[in-house]
């Protein structure tokens, strides 16, 4: 009972944590299970290079895994700190860092702890929280956390699943049962979040929603794509207004 205790105190899902360690030995193996994040990474990359150029930022990637954003970031110029509670998918980052040269920080803590720390808290230019909200048991503590962790006028990027009978037939029946582009029980409906709750969560930790664009797969060409369809895979940007209130 003390460490689910525990486990709630630091907002972890312990049987998430264990699905992404038994996996974590090919997170950068683009035919793995991994094949999505692989496919998607550049995507959410110039989604997030769009609306806050990289270069000489400092970057926060919270859920990094195994690092594929975290390197990309870091790649396009930012100083990136990577951070998770799985402690095979850092090795792996770190390991993967060390083979391609690419610099990040990795860590092993939750966001939450982060924002606790007078060194990290308030630092960052931006912060990316990608598929990774939909992993843990309350979401609105770890926005909380990353808009503590933001600069006045710093930019927040989350990317989650809607939740609706069409998310359930795609993300879940589709993509995990029928064209197994993930492994069965990657996820769970019930822990998929609305846009709608999504800006609630954002405006609650005092960031205003910027923007909110749709992510789409076509199992023909199979090509993902951005755009306006939000009903099943999203991202979102946020922007902590503080910075227009000092300069105003």
């Amino acid at each position: 009972m003390s460490d689910q205790n525990a486990d709630q105190r630091q907002n972890v899902d312990q049987g998430e944590i264990a699905k992404f360690n038994a996996l974590a030995s090919r997170w950068w193996d683009p035919t793995s299970e991994f094949k999505p994040l692989h496919d998607i990474n550049p995507l959410r990359l110039n989604y997030i290079e769009e609306r806050c150029p990289l270069a000489g930022k400092r970057a926060l990637d919270v859920g990094c895994g195994g690092g594929l954003l975290s390197e990309g970031m870091a790649q396009r110029g930012a100083h990136v700190t990577g951070i998770d509670m799985g402690e095979a998918p850092l090795s792996v980052a770190k390991l993967h860092g060390m083979e391609s040269g690419v610099s990040v920080d990795y860590r092993q803590v939750t966001v939450e702890e982060l924002a606790r720390d007078p060194e990290h808290a308030g630092q960052y230019d931006l912060v990316a929280c990608l598929e990774m909200l939909e992993h843990v048991p309350d979401p609105a503590s770890v926005v909380k956390a990353c808009a503590a962790l933001l600069k006045p006028g710093g930019h927040l990027f989350v990317s989650t699943i809607n939740r609706n009978p069409k998310s359930f037939l795609f993300a879940i029946v589709g993509a995990e049962y029928v064209l197994r582009l993930l492994p069965r029980g990657t996820h769970e409906w019930q822990k998929f979040i609305r846009p709608s709750e999504m800006s609630n969560h954002l405006r609650h930790a005092g960031l205003e929603v910027s923007d909110l664009t749709g992510m789409t797969y076509n199992p023909i060409t199979k090509v993902y794509r951005l755009g306006r369809d939000v009903d099943v895979n999203y991202l979102m940007h946020a922007i902590d207004t503080r910075g227009e209130e000092t300069s105003s």
